[in-house]
């Protein structure tokens, strides 16, 4: 079988949990950034996972466009979703607002990841963004292993 996995990252803590997972699928896995490069070919694949982050409660914009122009193709493929945010007790709440309903429906598995808050990274805005909504004001990490394992059994 072969893979794909798509994401839209901002700061590549969501690219890191794809490089994970796509080491964890076995058979031929393609990893995609939605953010620098464009899906060729999606016949060409039986598995197709989707990831975003989650800033301030929205999926990043090139993933709903993915997600909405190949609504039709996704819906005859083996689809795993997943996100990176950090309010883990809002995890499921917000994996329910980041994808279409016939996906979520259609889709063999969804995850929550993990996440990254580092200030390091980002821009001013961002900063005070996660420091007036998270409250966090260091650095901070956590890849759900457990999770990413969970879902990369959906397709081997």
């Amino acid at each position: 079988m072969k893979s794909l996995i798509v994401y839209g990252s901002k700061y590549g803590f969501t690219g890191e949990c794809a490089g994970i997972l796509a080491k964890k699928i076995s058979g031929k896995v393609d990893v995609i950034n939605l953010e620098k490069e464009k899906v060729n070919n999606l016949n060409q694949y039986d598995n197709i996972i989707i990831g975003t982050s989650i800033y301030a409660g929205r999926i990043r914009k090139v993933v709903g466009k993915f997600c909405n122009e190949n609504l039709d193709t996704l819906l005859t493929k083996r689809i795993g979703l997943f996100i990176c945010c950090g309010q883990t007790e809002k995890a499921e709440e917000q994996l329910d607002m980041a994808y279409p309903e016939e996906l979520k429906r259609h889709a063999l598995a969804r995850e929550h990841l993990g996440y990254e808050f580092n200030f390091n990274k980002m821009g001013f805005i961002d900063k005070k963004v996660v420091k007036m909504i998270a409250k966090i004001k260091e650095n901070k990490r956590e890849i759900l292993e457990d999770n990413i394992d969970k879902l990369a059994s959906f397709f081997n």
